[in-house]
């Protein structure tokens, strides 16, 4: 319990920006969606186009997706450029779509109120970005990068599924403080900090988190978590390039790694871990907060006994 009150003060402390969303009210902002639209059906895409149409007087999913993510009007307008076809089926097809979410997300909040009473739920603004990233959290505020979640050839069956996941997934990493800048046990870190979220996905939608990485990942479970152990030894010793292989590696492929080895497999890790965990647990609402909060990740992977 008194973890779940320090995790509720850190966001409470943190998101002044905007009140908690009600469950039965939450509703899928998309106004500045539709600013954008406008903007790319008109052909106005230049960087002071967009400067002026979308990013100044943008809302708070604009904000918490800049930094990172567009950059600024310039980069923002070079990948417009680059990716057109991929706008322009977002906007088409699936950001009509996104105005009729709000079910969905309700559903999904609802769920997290029974499981997780004490702790409150973001906003959700849908946006459109640098072609570099599906969705990003904030303390108060989650926003998903439409041109990404939406690329062209998705169907609308597809997005939605893909939004319920993004809703989930990154409602739960509003939960999460700031890792310590002491950290030296980075892998591990990265995989409870991104598995929690997917395994609490998973729960509140019923969806597995990536089909595909699934059914590729699971038989080799074993020879997996030997490849994990090794490089996080090797992050611990200050090669921060074994990283690369778990995480933030989208498009590529390693000589050392099994053919097919899927992006992001830290995820999938992670996610075992904190089911193990969870499984092991007297209390498994308190061993979820433990989660959530990170604060001692080899002590996590202990008491979970994950050994495959």
């Amino acid at each position: 319990m008194k973890r779940a009150v320090w995790l509720l003060a850190l966001w409470m402390g943190a998101s002044s920006l905007s009140a908690a969303e009600d469950p039965l009210q939450a509703r899928v902002q998309t106004r500045d969606a539709h600013r954008f639209a406008a903007l790319f059906l008109a052909g106005k895409t230049s960087a002071a186009e967009l400067q002026a149409g979308y990013l100044d007087g943008a809302g708070r999913g604009v904000a918490v997706f800049t930094p990172h993510r567009i950059q600024n009007a310039a980069n923002l307008a070079r990948e417009v450029a680059a990716r057109p076809a991929d706008y322009a089926h977002a906007i088409a097809t699936c950001l009509p779509l996104a105005d009729s979410l709000n079910g969905e997300l309700r559903a999904i909040y609802l769920a997290y109120r029974g499981l997780l009473p004490e702790l409150p739920m973001p906003s959700v603004h849908v946006v459109f970005g640098a072609g570099n990233s599906g969705g990003t959290a904030a303390p108060d505020a989650q926003a998903l990068g439409l041109e990404v979640l939406c690329k062209a050839g998705t169907t609308p069956e597809q997005f939605r599924a893909t939004m319920r996941r993004f809703f989930a997934h990154e409602t739960a990493h509003t939960w999460q403080p700031q890792p310590e800048a002491s950290v030296k046990d980075w892998l591990l870190l990265a995989a409870l900090m991104e598995g929690t979220p997917d395994l609490l996905s998973e729960w509140v939608t019923g969806l597995e988190p990536d089909p595909a990485r699934e059914a590729w990942a699971r038989g080799r479970e074993a020879d997996i978590w030997q490849r994990f152990l090794a490089d996080r030894q090797r992050v611990i010793d200050g090669d921060s390039k074994a990283m690369q292989r778990w995480f933030g590696n989208a498009g590529r492929r390693f000589a050392d790694l099994p053919e097919g080895w899927p992006s992001e497999l830290g995820y999938w890790v992670g996610r075992n871990i904190a089911r193990a965990y969870v499984a092991k647990a007297a209390d498994p609402r308190a061993a979820l907060r433990e989660l959530l909060a990170a604060r001692d990740p080899a002590a996590i992977l202990k008491a979970s006994a994950y050994a495959p």
